[in-house]
């Protein structure tokens, strides 16, 4: 990991908390927030973890303002800005950038598949009209289009365009990313693949954006100081906890599925409750029981204990 760029380090794509009217849980945010910046870790709001296609406005800006009224001095806040509306993206960029935002995190839209040159044309009209530090989310598993490397590469000398964050599952454009841009102090590589997440780092990757984080970032503060010391052997006992504990709410569930699991263990944790916003859906009573029955069964193995909150 680079120490010398301004965007880096630990970046939590965090979950959306709800209340049973399906409103922002304020005290929730508090909890959470607290959490990450324990662990030296960054809050990334209105992501796809954070459910951000399925939620109001109104719901985004809440959020907004109480993830800028948390921000600590010396952390960074970085804002999702995702839509299909380059009109309406825009103007959420900018009102969050006027809310304390240091950086927008933005996906291709996912109605239409695009021409490169329309990808092109997209990430630079967003750039110009916000005006701001912008990162460039390449997501196919959402958007269903692959944002091509000598695109994104052009796209990186835009004077607003300052880094990219990558979820596409592979290894050769992991490592090729990494040859483009591990040694641009002007350009940051945040990697969204969870199980690579000691390789990448130690090949240069600027930072790390892993959703189980929510519920255990300090996995990832420890992987982070091993990579620091050189200690390959810490580093890979943190990927293989990474890994574990991914799979506990991940494996064989769609990925709206796997943010509800994810919910009910950060609710264990007393961090959050379970609601998810339509149309996606809590997991059943028993599908949560035998959930929170993995998650301690996992820990007993592994020799971790959960740290709890206040139940909520």
């Amino acid at each position: 990991m680079k120490t010398n760029k301004q965007f880096r380090g630990n970046v939590i794509p965090v979950i959306t908390p709800l209340t049973a009217k399906y409103q922002l849980d304020t005290e929730a945010v508090e909890r959470i927030f607290a959490n990450l910046y324990a662990n030296k870790a960054m809050p990334f709001i209105l992501g796809t973890t954070g459910e951000s296609p399925s939620l109001s406005a109104g719901i985004k800006y809440d959020y907004l303002r109480e993830a800028s009224r948390l921000k600590k001095a010396d952390s960074l806040l970085y804002v999702g800005i995702s839509g299909n509306s380059l009109e309406e993206t825009i103007e959420m960029g900018k009102r969050s950038l006027d809310a304390g935002a240091n950086a927008l995190v933005a996906t291709l839209p996912a109605y239409y598949n695009l021409t490169t040159d329309q990808m092109k044309r997209y990430f630079t009209d967003l750039a110009d009209q916000v005006a701001g530090p912008l990162i460039v989310y390449n997501i196919p598993a959402t958007t269903h289009m692959s944002i091509p490397l000598d695109l994104l590469d052009e796209l990186s000398y835009h004077e607003h365009i300052v880094g990219t964050k990558d979820s596409e599952r592979s290894k050769e454009r992991l490592d090729q990313s990494l040859a483009l841009w591990a040694s641009r102090a002007d350009f940051s590589h945040f990697l969204g693949w969870a199980a690579q997440s000691a390789y990448a780092l130690f090949n240069g990757t600027d930072g790390l954006v892993p959703s189980t984080g929510n519920l255990l970032p300090d996995i990832y503060c420890e992987m982070v100081d091993a990579v620091s010391l050189s200690d390959e052997d810490r580093a890979y006992r943190f990927q293989h906890l990474s890994d574990a504990f991914g799979n506990v709410y991940q494996a064989d569930r769609l990925l709206g599925e796997s943010l509800a699991a994810l919910k009910v263990l950060m609710q264990e944790a007393g961090l959050c409750q379970p609601y998810m916003m339509s149309p996606l859906q809590e997991l059943g009573e028993n599908e949560k029981v035998s959930l929170k029955q993995a998650l301690y069964a996992l820990m007993d193995k592994e020799g971790i204990k959960l740290n709890k909150y206040n139940h909520v």
